[in-house]
Formats: C-alpha cells, structure tokens, sequence
C-alpha cells in the first residue's frame, strides 16, 4: 500500500469538484443519538481541510490571529488553534526542516469529522474520540489508522504523527485523547469544555472532565494529572475503544455499505511516545487481534525487568542537572550559555551533597560523581547529552508533579508535595483568570501544567539558588522512600506495568532514539520487546534504534538542536510502509538493529544547514 505523496493531489484538487453548496466546517447533519452519546459531523472543505484545517505549510508557520470574540471563539476557530498547536508542538516545520521536501506533507484533504465523548467501563469521566475520513476514502480497500494521542495533549494530538501517512494511502484516521487531554475545569467559574470545544458551564451539556469534588476549591484541573483514575492504567483500552469508534462512524457514515468490522477492514496503529505506549497496552488485549500492524515509536512503556518512567525520571530532574558539570557531557547542545549552565550545575550538585545525596572528596568532582551515579543506573551518555532540553523547560518537575497525581489517584485534592496549579501572573503570583484565556485552555493546550497561563506553584520552593530541590526531592521520596504515600504512588505504577506475554497484533514494530533523553529506549521499548519476543513467537515483533534522534522533533527548530539530531518522523512513516507491506503481503519485515544516520551539523550563519535524504539515510527504504 506503499504510495508517493503525489497522490495527494488529486484529493487536493477535488476540493473544488466536491462541495457544490455545502459549507466548510458546517454540520453534515444534526447530532444523532449512538453508542457514544452526541456524535457531531462536520464537513472540512472550500479553504478549510482536515490535515491543517485550510492553514497549510505557510499558515502553521505564522502567529494565529484572536478569535473574532476573543471571550467566545466558535467551535470552527477552535479547531483551527487546536490544529495548529498540535503540529506546532510535534513537528518540525521551520524552513530547511525537511518536511514536505524529504518527508511529509500538508497538501489540502477535504472531507469530513465525526467527533464524540466515549467512556471506558468501570471509569468515571468522559474522553474524546475523533473519525477524519477524507474524500478520497478508499471503501474498497478500507483502511483505518488508530493514532492515540502523544504526551497529555488533546484528542488532535496525533494529527501530524499519522494523518499524513493514512491520507496518503487512502486511510481514515481514528484519534484519542487517552483518557487525558486539554477540556481543563476551572472550579471558580463551574466550567470546562463541550463536545464542539467551547466552554460551558457544569449542568448545560456534557463536559470533557467534570471533576468530582472541586466545587468550591477555586481550582484549575487538568484531567490526566486529576481525574482520580491513573488513566496510563488504561491506555490500552482507550487505544481499541478508539478503533471500535472509527469503525463505528465509518458504518454510519456509509450506511448502505456493509458496516465496517475489524473482519473487513485493514487497521494499523500509529503513534509516538505516550500514544505509542497507549498501542503497545493495546497489542496485550485479545481486541487488538484487529488491528494488522502497530507502529510505536518511542513509546512510553513500563515493561517487566525496565525503569519505570516514575523512578527514572525524578531520578533525572535530581542529578542531570549537577551532572552537565562533567567533562564527559561537556558536548552536549545546550540551551543556555555556559556559564548559566555551569551555575545550575554547581547549584544543583550544593543541594545533592548537603542532603548527603552525592558524594565526592572535592566539590569540584560531584559533576563527574552524578554523571558516574546516573550511568551505573543505566543512563547512556547519548541519552544524557539531550536531556538540556529537560533541564532547561523544566520538564521532568512538571511531568513528575502530573504523574505523581495520576498515579496515587489524587484527583482534585490537593497535589503531591505541596504542589499547586493555578493561573500566575508575570510576577509568579497567583491571579484570576479571564473568560478570554479559558475560552482557549482547549484548543491551545498541551494538557500538562505549567501551561495556557496555568504555573505550577511549588509549595516547598526556598530562597536561593536551587529553589526547586526540596519538592523535586520530595517527588523523588515518593519512590524510594516509605509511608503511605510512597505506597500509594508505587502501587499506582505498578497499575500501568506492561504485561507483554500476550501480544494479539500480528506485527509490531517499535522505534526507539538512540538520543532520547525523556523516554531512554534502554529503560522502556528494550525491554518489552525482549519479553514480548520470547513470549510471542509467532509474531512479527520489530524493533529499530535510530541514531542521532531524540525525543522532540519539534525542538529541532532550535539551531543547536537541528544540527544535532534529526526527526523521527520519517522513520515512523517507513517503518509503517514496511508494516503495512509485511501485512498484504507476508514478506519480512527488514531485520531489526541500528538504522544510520548523519547529523545536520551547523551552517555559517548560525542555522542548522537544511536536511537533505543523505542525512536520513536508508534504514527501512
């Protein structure tokens, strides 16, 4: 089913030929009742589309204007901003990326959406589904991709990981907001987000999160750190839930036709970090016998015999930054100017010896002592080299903070380690929000604080240099340590583990960064593959390591950044070609290993010099 991005011209041009009088974004028809509640249709053509919502290559580079009424945008602006900011936060898109040169590609798709809330059995809060089908719908060859969204954004998270390659080849493209998502509730107005994306008050429609409890609190919550529900429990469930939805809306959007069935339907799963994790949970279920093939790339995934996602990464947020001291790590791109980076170094190494954490008989050796702790627990110094990015956006506190919540099931109590999220002025102070900036939580989110003006208040922050240490080693505690809540926390991570013995998909193909600083494949992919392999013989079970790759392909826009590493993307997109031509075919997948690849490297001007084909190289061509 392997096809050129040329093919998506003539679903281009059929915009013109296909819309006679109907409106872009107008509803196909009144919501019916179905198994998901309130299903809405819409129909995405005449300057509007379904890969980039009309905004195409230039416009997803450029500043989006406000909403026409900035205190209630309509649901047709909202989508936009949330497509946007979801192309804006995964892919690279800045001129000399590659991207609609070398791979990809955002030529306009018209067709149309079906959207709904779904719930799990035995769950309590709602979460979103979504059905793009474009004109050029193959309903022959009907072809469906899964793609779970990645880290806690909403339910367009995926769009630029799999609606380009299903567009390509003819596929509709099912997402899921996994039971996470960006419908944040404001308690001090009583209001979070309907089914179209605008906000509404508690009693007047159906809400993405509803949290229980928060009445009164003058809270903000984000659902993946406060339902109360440890969702990542459930991330497998979520994954089919949303193909049974794609297949679903497909029967209904073709009514006469024989309803779509996983017996008559061609479903591949496509995703990356916590989405792919969502489909490797996915695989372990006797449903995912449905699905012909899985791509996960760099998935979040805690497998038996791996580092839980937990541990490593508040071991991280603790040492990294004393570790960037090293001689050994002194190559590796950084964010900020050397000398901040070597005062966050000696800052961080202080808090470590003072609380006996970190030892070294001169204080000049402690970098060198926590790069050496962190590579007997298994870090690799290509993994470290990109954790600037954590240490400078502060990302492992904020994940740790969420995850932290969702593991030990907090829900709109208050937060582990005297945490907080609330909206902070430029002071840091904490302020009331306006009708204006809820009106945009949705569609502007990443579902994660701090974010959309929402701070993460520190509760054990002290005067001084390293103000973060006593919550982030508080976080920390919360895994090595005792109580009741370590406990707690320990046996919400222990709720998530990964059972690879049984793997129902036929094929399964896991990518991994050899760079990846977040999600380490060494900690997480490494070894359910290995499990999953000796459990599962008669599966196709894949698994690539790609060299100068980390985490963020949208990071790559940073010029140190660019000329280091290289996006996965493209290496998602054919390992799903190979996939999918081992699945209607039979023939192998290409032997797993090491794919190479050649850094971009730095251009005279200060730009990382523009990706070619030669710097991708021709790992699973």
């Amino acid at each position: 089913m392997r096809a050129s991005f040329a093919l998506l011209i003539p679903l281009a041009a059929c915009v013109g030929a296909c819309t006679h009088a109907e409106r872009a974004g107008a509803p196909a028809a009144a919501p019916v009742a179905a198994p998901y509640g309130e299903v809405i249709e819409t129909i995405h053509r005449d300057g509007d589309d379904l890969l980039s919502a009309g905004l195409g290559l230039a416009g997803l580079a450029l500043p989006l204007p406000a909403p026409a009424n900035p205190e209630a945008p309509t649901p047709a602006e909202l989508r936009r901003r949330a497509i946007y900011s979801n192309w804006r936060g995964i892919v690279d898109l800045v001129p000399g990326s590659g991207f609609g040169q070398f791979y990809g590609s955002l030529l306009p798709i018209p067709g149309r959406e079906f959207r709904a809330f779904a719930q799990l059995p035995g769950t309590n809060t709602r979460h979103r589904v979504l059905l793009q089908v474009p004109d050029g719908f193959d309903r022959d060859k009907r072809c469906l991709v899964v793609a779970p969204a990645s880290g806690s954004r909403g339910v367009y998270g995926a769009i630029g990981v799999a609606a380009p390659w299903a567009f390509l080849n003819g596929c509709a493209v099912v997402y899921t907001d996994k039971g996470a998502g960006t419908g944040l509730y404001d308690a001090g107005s009583a209001t979070g987000v309907a089914l179209d994306g605008t906000r509404a008050p508690v009693g007047s429609a159906p809400l993405e999160f509803e949290p229980r409890d928060a009445a009164g609190t003058g809270q903000v919550l984000f659902r993946h750190a406060q339902s109360g529900e440890n969702p990542e429990a459930d991330w497998g469930r979520y994954a089919v839930q949303a193909m049974e939805f794609g297949l679903w809306a497909l029967t209904r959007a073709w009514p006469d036709d024989e309803s779509f069935r996983t017996d008559n339907s061609r479903v591949i799963g496509i995703a990356i970090s916590n989405g792919a994790g969502a489909l490797l949970r996915a695989a372990e279920l006797p449903q995912a016998a449905g699905f012909r093939a899985i791509v996960a790339a760099e998935p979040n995934v805690h497998a038996p015999g791996g580092r839980a996602p937990y541990d490593y990464m508040t071991e991280a947020a603790l040492y990294v930054p004393c570790a960037f001291g090293a001689a050994a790590l002194a190559d590796a791109p950084s964010l900020v100017p050397p000398v901040a980076r070597a005062a966050v170094s000696a800052a961080r190494c202080a808090s470590l010896a003072s609380a006996g954490l970190l030892q070294a008989d001169d204080p000049k050796d402690l970098p060198a002592a926590a790069h050496a702790y962190l590579r007997e627990r298994g870090w690799t110094d290509p993994a470290l080299g990109s954790a600037s990015v954590m240490v400078t956006f502060d990302l492992w506190r904020a994940i740790g903070v969420a995850y932290a919540a969702a593991h030990m099931r907090t829900g709109a109590g208050p937060l582990p380690c005297d945490y907080a999220y609330a909206p902070l002025d430029a002071a840091g102070k904490v302020r009331a929000t306006t009708a204006s900036e809820r009106a945009l939580w949705w569609s502007d989110g990443t579902g994660i604080g701090p974010n959309v003006g929402i701070g993460l208040v520190d509760g054990r922050a002290t005067p001084g240099a390293d103000p973060a240490f006593a919550g982030l080693r508080c976080l920390r505690d919360l895994w090595t340590g005792e109580g009741a809540d370590a406990q707690r926390l320990r046996q919400g991570v222990a709720d998530i583990q990964a059972q690879p013995s049984t793997v129902h998909a036929p094929i399964v193909v896991v990518l991994s960064g050899r760079d990846d600083g977040l999600v380490p494949g060494r900690f997480n992919n490494d070894d359910w593959v290995a499990r999953a392999r000796a459990a599962n013989p008669g599966r196709a079970i894949a698994h690539y390591e790609v060299e100068n790759v980390q985490h963020f392909d949208a990071f790559l826009g940073v010029p140190v950044l660019g000329a280091r590493y290289l996006p996965m993307l493209p290496f998602v997109w054919r390992a799903a070609d190979a996939a999918w031509a081992a699945s209607e075919s039979g023939r192998p997948l290409p032997a797993s290993g090491t794919l190479k690849t050649r850094p971009r490297g730095m251009a005279a001007n200060g730009n990382a010099n523009p990706l070619t084909a030669e710097h991708l190289g021709d790992g699973l061509r």
